[in-house]
């Protein structure tokens, strides 16, 4: 891949974000939709946050990407393949975003022109991004459609958005973040709309993209099942932080904070033969009215400890890597005390 190193971080990341705070201007006062977020990823790797709805993944990275709500304000520091994105004006920034990561939404007919063929939605790019002619464009985009596994694309590449299903769909819409050779992908929510067997096919896609052209991709999503088959790393969000973040292995073999435990109770188990699901009880806290300590202290099943409820405890080490935000001790079988 061109200039794929050229520009990566001295620790080998691609993107890494520092004190990230996103708060939003609304009617009834400011929202505070992420507070003081920390987490990278490297060239080759697959970062998952996961989290109910409303937990900042996705606000985290739009700001990071510089694609916040107008009214949003963004504070801290965000470095692109070794450059400071926040310091950046619009049009410089834009240009880095373009260039670089490469964009994979939840419903693909959002992010598709119904009126313009696949071909020339994948092609674009490539032409204001690459500097390629149109027929140079469109020939690229026949590759890339190929690559995806869309079947007979050069004779594609002319159909319109409603003639595929909504897994193809899918799969043009990853070419589309892929032709400009991202160093960064990221996937929001990119299989929630899909059928369990073209969700398995689109996250066996995205692996096998990585591993041939060593792209970071950063998955968002609240499916626990789709981040054990596909994530190295995983960060943990609630209420706008990051309660817990480390490898697959620690994080789901050992949860050290009472939020991950819960979310792991609570996946389907197939085995279980449709027995009654697992719920967190309550619901997660209004970004309006964040609470002084811990935020899922009203929700937690093993709070005990009175500084839980008026201090917000910080993030501290399990083991190497692997990190918690916790005042509980832990035993070694990764169960608050």
């Amino acid at each position: 891949m061109s200039e794929r190193s050229a520009g990566v971080g001295e620790r080998g990341e691609v993107l890494r974000i520092e004190d990230l705070a996103v708060t939003i201007g609304t009617r009834r006062g400011p929202a505070r939709a992420v507070v003081g977020v920390d987490w990278s990823v490297r060239a080759g790797e697959t970062l998952a946050l996961v989290g109910e709805s409303g937990s900042g993944k996705s606000m985290s990275v739009l700001a990071a990407t510089g694609l916040a709500p107008r009214s949003a304000r963004v504070t801290g520091r965000v470095h692109l393949l070794g450059t400071e994105l926040t310091g950046l004006r619009e049009a410089e920034r834009r240009r880095m975003r373009g260039r670089h990561v490469g964009f994979v939404f939840q419903d693909p007919m959002t992010s598709l022109n119904p009126v313009l063929t696949v071909g020339r939605q994948v092609a674009e790019a490539s032409e204001e991004h690459l500097g390629l002619s149109r027929r140079a464009a469109r020939t690229r985009a026949i590759e890339l459609l190929d690559l995806v596994g869309i079947p007979s694309a050069a004779r594609r590449v002319d159909a319109y958005p409603h003639q595929f299903s909504g897994g193809m769909r899918q799969r043009v819409v990853i070419a589309m973040a892929l032709s400009c050779e991202p160093d960064l992908l990221i996937a929001d929510e990119p299989t929630t709309a899909l059928d369990v067997t073209t969700q398995a096919q689109i996250v066996e896609l995205v692996a096998d993209l990585r591993r041939r052209l060593g792209t970071a991709v950063v998955w968002i999503t609240h499916d626990l099942g789709v981040v054990a088959g596909i994530a190295d790393r995983v960060a943990v969000m609630y209420a706008g932080r990051i309660v817990e973040q480390g490898s697959v292995d620690a994080v789901f073999g050992r949860p050290a904070h009472p939020y991950t435990s819960a979310l792991l109770a609570a996946r389907p188990d197939p085995a279980a033969g449709g027995g009654e699901l697992v719920t967190i009880r309550g619901a997660p806290p209004s970004p309006l009215d964040l609470p002084p300590g811990c935020a899922f202290w009203p929700r937690c099943p093993v709070r005990g400890d009175a500084r839980c409820e008026h201090e917000s405890p910080p993030l501290g080490p399990v083991s190497a890597g692997h990190e918690v935000r916790t005042f509980y001790p832990q035993r070694h079988d990764g169960e608050a005390r």
